[in-house]
């Protein structure tokens, strides 16, 4: 047994059963205060943002923790344990996106920082194409290249023509890439992408799938969805510390400079006769990843990726489903609860919903429930202001930001709540969140909120709100 399979199965061995309904994840145990007296088991209900840790992620990468070593350099023992570690963990994760044997794996900060790099390596003259829907690490990356934003669609069909349509007129026809999001950071509704890349490549475009929200609630095949690349974030797949993905095509990330220049990315570097410096770059995905990797975050990653395949996805996408059903049920028996989406009510779905209740400041219902229920939402435009814009139906330069507005509790303002679970969350999380929405509708908050630094908290002074 090698020493990174020693690792490996110490870390199984310690792990709870991975294929149980919910998956073990951290913090399930604990319990935060409310402002109306006592304490209560904390209901995270904000995956979409950041989703809690497996637990056997935690397990595995504490097993290895004392192995830890620099990687790709270092002649002892550790640090090639480490690489040995680092490099599988690469082998992992195109097993878990179902990669093209030509294919590379480059490893990064974030889906923010995979599509920065690869708006850094586009081909001269290569026009983007994305619509006005995705969040904003797809929306904004692409500043040197000519962009063409699209309108955001109301049905699967929609979308593809107004890409078919947008393509053709292209002018000049040179190179191009579409990028789309596999399921909305704000809607959960899932994105038709394998019809997407057809009407990209019959059109002469690459494709590359924003999978942040995807990946951690279905199984992603980039040869099934015929995608030229896919990026996500490990902090969404249950794998904290850090680091993330751009999977896909060689060629363009060969041909370009490296994202960042420095040690690792460089294969060979000499002195010119004339004082100056030649550097001949490395052509495998080490060419964008300088310096000292995240070799911890890395191997969360693959921890996750693993974790989630041996449990099955079919299991866990149909109980994924049921808690769906449960909350867009419950949401429905509230008259003043407004769901948005682009889809409509049938439309497939992740567990992402937002939604906006009449009567309230979406910061002071948001607050409510942290402060007087436990539970975890957020509040905003979710970095995806422009799709929020649409579906509530604002003026492009209403006031509204990514976090909570200015606006006090009970003013209007230009903002939604959004609730979101995966694989972790319990039955009981979501039955909490149900009778909150309908007790805080019916009844009001319990007690005041004011506006501090932006957010809306509970006002110790003020106190109890008057029955």
């Amino acid at each position: 047994m090698s020493a990174t399979t020693a690792v490996t199965a110490s870390a199984a061995e310690s792990a709870d059963p991975c294929c149980a309904a919910p998956l073990p994840v951290l913090g399930r145990d604990v319990t935060v205060p409310l402002v109306t007296g006592g304490e209560v088991t904390y209901a995270a209900l904000d995956y979409a943002a950041s989703a809690p840790a497996l637990q056997r992620v935690w397990d595995d990468v504490a097993a290895y923790a004392p192995y830890y070593g620099s990687v790709h350099r270092g002649a002892g023992y550790l640090s090639q344990l480490s690489t040995d570690l680092f490099e599988n963990s690469r082998k992992t994760v195109a097993d878990f996106l179902d990669c093209r044997d030509d294919d590379q794996v480059v490893f990064t900060r974030s889906t923010t920082d995979s599509l920065n790099l690869l708006a850094a390596v586009l081909p001269a003259d290569c026009q983007v194409f994305v619509f006005e829907t995705e969040h904003h690490a797809s929306l904004l990356p692409w500043r040197d290249a000519r962009v063409t934003y699209l309108n955001a669609p109301r049905t699967h069909e929609e979308a593809v023509r107004t890409l078919e349509r947008a393509l053709a007129d292209r002018d000049p026809y040179g190179p191009a890439l579409v990028c789309v999001t596999g399921a909305s950071n704000v809607t959960g509704e899932l994105w038709p992408v394998r019809e997407l890349a057809a009407a990209a490549h019959a059109h002469g475009a690459r494709i590359v799938l924003d999978a942040a929200q995807l990946a951690p609630h279905h199984p992603v095949s980039v040869r099934e969805l015929d995608v030229d690349w896919v990026a996500f974030s490990g902090h969404k797949l249950y794998a904290p510390f850090g680091s993330g993905v751009l999977a896909g095509r060689a060629d363009w990330l060969r041909g370009a400079e490296p994202y960042l220049a420095g040690g690792g990315a460089s294969r060979k570097v000499t002195r010119r006769a004339d004082g100056g410096v030649d550097v001949e770059w490395h052509d495998s995905a080490a060419r964008h990843e300088a310096g000292s990797p995240n070799v911890i975050g890395v191997y969360s990653i693959a921890s996750a990726c693993k974790a989630l395949q041996e449990a099955g996805f079919e299991t866990l996408v149909e109980r994924e489903r049921e808690l769906i059903r449960a909350v867009r049920a419950g949401l429905a028996e509230v008259p003043q609860v407004r769901v948005l989406s682009l889809f409509g009510d049938d439309a497939p779905r992740v567990g992402v919903i937002s939604f906006v209740v009449d009567g309230w400041n979406s910061s002071h219902f948001a607050a409510a429930l942290s402060a007087e229920y436990g539970i975890g939402v957020r509040d905003g435009l979710f970095c995806a202001h422009p799709l929020v814009r649409t579906l509530l139906g604002s003026e492009p330069d209403e006031p509204g930001e990514c976090g909570a507005p200015e606006a006090a509790p009970g003013e209007r303002s230009l903002n939604a709540i959004r609730v979101s679970f995966g694989a972790g969350t319990p039955d009981e999380h979501i039955e909490r969140f149900v009778r909150a929405v309908r007790e805080l509708v019916s009844d009001g908050a319990r007690w005041n909120y004011r506006t501090e630094d932006g957010r809306c908290v509970p006002d110790t002074e003020a106190g109890p709100a008057a029955a």
